[in-house]
């Protein structure tokens, strides 16, 4: 019997103790009066608005940043691709220019054939009628 006792001892003393914590507990989550709870809710919201304005700084000063050097990389992509035209330029200029000083040759070239053609045609004529 002094067994059950004890365990009923342990058991009341644990109803106490739970109920004790349990009263401190419902006191310090009690919920506030209304005029507490707005005035809280009011500085929550002014520390929430002020937060937002300083996020806000932020995201403009880092869209503004973003912005520049996207600016300064486009000219610098644009700036090396007239570079790259001109070059390109350039060298068909240059490709034209041997193209038609070839040509230029080859038609000389063809001409004095032709004209040498035309002396041998003749030479020829010549020597056939003293024959």
């Amino acid at each position: 019997m002094e067994r059950n006792e004890g365990l009923v001892k342990g058991l009341v003393i644990g109803m106490l103790a739970g109920g004790a914590v349990g009263a401190v507990l419902a006191l310090l989550y009690a919920p506030k009066s209304g005029k507490e709870l707005r005035a809280e809710l009011r500085t929550k919201a002014e520390g929430l608005a002020d937060d937002t304005g300083e996020y806000l700084e932020a995201a403009k000063s880092k869209a503004s940043e973003i912005v520049g050097d996207a600016k300064k990389r486009s000219e610098h992509l644009i700036t090396d691709a007239q570079k790259k035209a001109n070059t390109l330029l350039e060298d068909a200029d240059k490709l034209l220019t041997g193209a038609r000083q070839k040509a230029s040759s080859a038609a000389e070239e063809a001409s004095r054939l032709k004209n040498a053609a035309k002396a041998g045609v003749e030479a020829y004529k010549q020597e056939r009628g003293r024959s």
